[in-house]
């Protein structure tokens, strides 16, 4: 978990530069086919944030953000 805070640090200062760290909702909407992506290179670095990440935080980042879209909408939400 650890891992994924830390993605999601460096997103957030990538996608949302001097900003509190906050989820873009409409930046980051195609979960499923990221997570596809991700997965193909597990075990591996990716360096798109600036900073090296695992792709199997990347992973963990969109399958979590996928089950709160889930979660939100079985309960009537966003």
């Amino acid at each position: 978990m650890a891992d994924v805070a830390r993605l999601s640090a460096l997103a957030n200062e990538k996608h949302n530069p001097g900003e509190p760290i906050h989820w873009s909702r409409e930046k980051s909407t195609d979960h499923a086919d990221c997570i596809l992506r991700h997965l193909v290179d597990r075990g591996e670095m990716d360096h798109s944030l600036g900073k090296p990440v695992r792709h199997s935080a990347c992973v963990a980042w969109r399958a979590l953000a996928m089950l709160q879209v889930e979660i939100e909408k079985a309960r009537g939400g966003k």
